[in-house]
């Protein structure tokens, strides 16, 4: 499932200040590999980030998560597993507007394609990104169990 399009028309411009800020927060994390914007870091509208695989069993063969936020403050966090041995498990947190839900949303694992409302304690990015984080987190330990 792809994440909502940034068109001005839905979501707003990207918020490139909220971007860079999650990026700082990403790049100190210690399950991130690297950092990169798309297109570019003067004019980023996308922010990806690449976790240590080291970290998840060795059929995971890559993890990421995809970052978009608007100047509305709408996002989509969607976070991504490749697998050498089956489908991409992924999820996504979103905030923008749609007829499937709610504004703030969550589409399910293992595909993304069942969709439930979310409540969050707080819009604020760093709240979000705290969310998101922890509930990769919490993945990367029952991966392990």
């Amino acid at each position: 499932m792809s994440p909502p399009s940034d068109s001005s028309a839905s979501t707003g411009p990207p918020d490139r200040h909220t971007l860079r800020l999650l990026e700082r927060h990403l790049a100190s994390e210690d399950l991130i590999t690297d950092t990169a914007f798309d297109p570019n870091p003067h004019e980023p509208r996308l922010l990806h980030a690449h976790f240590d695989t080291t970290h998840y069993p060795a059929a995971t063969t890559a993890a990421r998560l995809d970052v978009r936020w608007f100047t509305t403050g709408d996002f989509s966090l969607h976070y991504i597993e490749t697998n050498a041995d089956g489908p991409q498990w992924e999820c996504r947190w979103d905030r923008h507007p749609n007829t499937h839900n709610t504004r703030v949303h969550f589409h399910q694992p293992p595909d993304s394609n069942e969709v439930t409302d979310l409540s969050l304690p707080s819009d604020h990015p760093l709240d979000v990104y705290s969310t998101v984080l922890d509930a990769i987190e919490q993945r990367l330990n029952t991966q392990w169990d």
